[in-house]
């Protein structure tokens, strides 16, 4: 993808701005996501929620992306277009954002579970979201891309996961892709050093069962080759002082949801 595409202070709290615009996106969809709500209405719910904040939705119209969310339900693991389908007890929703503000993005993700959801598929996501914080601790100064792989890898496919291979995390910044790829696999000492000034989407997509995935005749939707669940979390981070910090929060989401907070 090119060379990395190094932020300011200024640049990166522009990109903080963004990030947040995101997270209280996907804490308002916590309070209105369950059984018998259609990803439809809360992709509508979004869109007016992020302008009213001052923003653009960073995803619609972004290569032909027709919506504001992108809703990945059970088997989907990511890019899930909103149906009229109603979210049912037992489903797990991966419910992607972005929003476009001071000429920077935001990009992030929350797997929610719908009613009573299967002990394996309640693991599944927990694991992935501990997996994100991993990947997240392995961004430092002096370590590389591949550190960061390694350590969502090595801990989620402890548990027999599949570790998806062609969709990965990205830089981010007045483009919603940029350099470098942040594989969610990798080796240790592998690939683009971790340097001061890189802002990174770090994106966890874990299947409960195979890492296989294909795409639906919709052009977007990617599930899994087996349909098994498969749960994705996201957070956007800049490189500060050699240190990751998180520039969005889960804050909104799991207050809303009434459970301990992470970051």
């Amino acid at each position: 993808m090119g060379k990395p595409i190094l932020k300011t202070r200024e640049q990166i709290e522009l990109a903080r701005q963004s990030a947040l615009i995101v997270s209280k996106t996907l804490g308002m969809i916590a309070t209105e996501i369950k059984e018998g709500v259609t990803p439809k209405h809360l992709d509508k719910l979004a869109e007016e929620f992020i302008r009213d904040l001052g923003a653009e939705p960073g995803f619609k119209g972004l290569y032909g992306c027709p919506s504001t969310l992108l809703t990945s339900v059970n088997e989907a693991v990511v890019h899930g277009l909103p149906t009229d389908k109603s979210l049912k007890n037992g489903d797990i929703v991966s419910v992607d954002c972005g929003a476009l503000m001071n000429g920077f993005y935001g990009d992030h993700a929350y797997t929610f579970e719908i009613g009573e959801v299967a002990e394996e598929t309640k693991l599944l996501c927990q694991r992935t979201k501990k997996s994100l914080y991993l990947g997240i601790e392995a961004a430092v100064y002096g370590n590389r891309i591949g550190d960061i792989g390694y350590a969502v890898q090595s801990y989620v496919e402890g548990f027999g996961y599949g570790v998806v291979r062609e969709l990965v995390g990205h830089g981010l910044g007045e483009k919603l892709h940029e350099p470098p790829e942040v594989p969610n696999y990798g080796k240790r000492g592998r690939g683009k050093k971790v340097e001061e000034g890189m802002v990174l989407a770090i994106e966890p997509m874990i299947n409960l069962g195979t890492r296989r995935v294909k795409q639906l005749k919709d052009g977007w939707t990617i599930v899994t080759s087996d349909g098994k669940p498969s749960a994705h979390f996201e957070h956007d981070i800049a490189i500060i002082d050699g240190k990751p910090e998180i520039l969005s929060t889960f804050r909104y989401v799991e207050e809303a949801l009434g459970v301990p907070v992470t970051a």
